[in-house]
């Protein structure tokens, strides 16, 4: 079968912080609604009046949520921002996939070590959140990831969160709707390092599965003593960053790694993965289709792909890449709005946001990427070097990191038009996507839509 796609950049907003994590809102009746999360590490001022040059003091890590509204009427520039709150640093975010109290409710993570609860109110652009509750995962530990177990959209079962931290933890939380309160009901050590990642299995909320710096893969069921996994994987070489049970169909759980593997496995048989698809980036987040088989992969140094898991093979096909980003490819979510009309031609960017014009913006951009690449400071610190890292050039300009590929679509019919007669040996299938994508050094959000034609074979 032959397979065309294309993508269009709708919006490039700059988030000022580092961007690096993006979610739409899930819940019936507010699918507009998009929130994007920042993480800044602010380096200490000098002490001048006192010893030393403050080399030495820790680094704040700064934080601001954004929220923003969609007028899918207006082709470009469709987001809106609608609020903007100053907060700690945002490692993940995640909405409720079901009404909280009968509102639309956000998890995040942060680097306090903290869970909070935010909650959505207000109609169209005057929409806000705000803070509800939280709670103190431990002392001094980063936040790292959260996942609800409503992942099913449905209401079996009580409301509960698994949460992962930089101290290699793994907390159980029961949300308490009526208050509303977040409780700690389990807390174990799952890693020997930094848990990047916990996820609920959301056909057995009992079960959850976790990622560490360890490399290794786990899974638990929160019923019994949390002291042994009921399996360790070592499938993956390096740390495991992302974990998502697939919604649509039951036993399918997808993983990634920065060893640059997305692996899907059947959790009835965990020894050996059912597919491989190496995507030359390490993979930061996956997230499933809201309605598909679908499968869209943060790859850090090689941007967003799209993975056709449809059809369990050795390697799943990549049948985009949406490459348009200039730094770290960290945040990504698939809207269930349907998006405008499209009518440029692949990965044609829109040169929005930017203090530039539309004429001069590439000759200037390339003119400061080719100054900055003169000077380049990097600076590391433990233990989330993933996210502590400074690239910039003296007058504090972002560097880009190198490496960057393109794939090629399989099977694309380059030039090939669609039909919309059923009949036809030339008919295609259309897929057609709304996306936000973010990325960390540059601090920019990506609006995009995706766009797919699938060639039925004439008979």
């Amino acid at each position: 079968m032959a397979v065309h796609c294309k993508t269009r950049t709708l919006q490039v907003i700059d988030t000022e912080y580092s961007a690096d994590a993006v979610e739409w809102c899930p819940v019936d009746g507010w699918h507009r609604v998009l929130a994007c999360g920042t993480y800044q590490l602010k380096k200490p001022e000098s002490n001048l009046g006192g010893e030393g040059d403050g080399a030495d003091d820790p680094h704040t890590r700064l934080g601001r949520l954004y929220l923003y509204y969609f007028i899918p009427d207006q082709l470009f520039s469709p987001v809106t921002e609608v609020q903007r709150l100053e907060t700690a640093a945002i490692l993940d975010m995640k909405w409720c996939h079901l009404p909280v109290a009968e509102h639309p409710t956000l998890g995040i993570a942060n680097a306090k070590g903290d869970l909070e609860l935010y909650r959505l109110q207000g109609s169209k652009e005057s929409y806000r959140v705000e803070p509800i509750c939280s709670v103190d995962l431990g002392q001094d530990c980063l936040a790292l990831s959260l996942d609800w177990s409503t992942g099913l959209r449905e209401g079996s079962g009580p409301l509960k969160i698994i949460c992962s931290d930089s101290k290699g933890r793994l907390s159980l939380l029961l949300v308490n709707e009526s208050a509303p309160s977040v409780d700690i009901l389990s807390q174990w050590r799952g890693h020997e390092y930094e848990a990047w990642i916990a996820a609920f299995n959301y056909w057995n909320c009992d079960v959850v599965y976790s990622g560490g710096d360890d490399s290794l893969l786990r899974g638990w069921d929160t019923r019994t003593q949390t002291d042994r996994p009921i399996f360790t994987s070592r499938r993956h070489s390096m740390g495991v960053c992302s974990i998502q049970s697939n919604p649509h169909r039951e036993h399918i759980l997808a993983t990634g790694s920065y060893d640059e593997h997305v692996l899907l496995w059947d959790t009835r048989q965990m020894k050996q993965p059912m597919s491989d698809t190496h995507v030359q980036g390490g993979v930061w987040r996956l997230k499933w289709h809201p309605d598909s088989n679908l499968l869209l992969a943060a790859c850090m140094h090689n941007g967003f792909q799209i993975l056709d898991c449809e059809h369990y093979s050795d390697e799943c096909p990549i049948l985009s890449s949406y490459i348009l980003h200039n730094s770290l490819a960290y945040g990504a979510d698939w809207s269930r709005l349907s998006p405008p009309a499209s009518t440029l031609t692949n990965q044609e960017p829109v040169p929005l946001n930017f203090s530039e014009s539309a004429s001069s913006s590439s000759d200037n951009r390339a003119q400061k990427l080719d100054t900055a690449m003169q000077n380049v400071k990097i600076f590391f610190e433990s233990p989330t070097a993933s996210f502590d890292v400074v690239l910039e050039d003296e007058s504090g300009g972002y560097v880009p990191e190198q490496g960057t590929t393109k794939h090629e679509m399989p099977g694309a019919a380059e030039g090939s038009h669609p039909t919309s007669d059923p009949t036809s040996p030339e008919y295609r299938r259309q897929e057609s996507s709304l996306m936000a994508t973010c990325s960390f050094y540059d601090h920019m959000l990506h609006v995009w839509r995706w766009e797919c034609h699938r060639a039925q074979p004439a008979k």
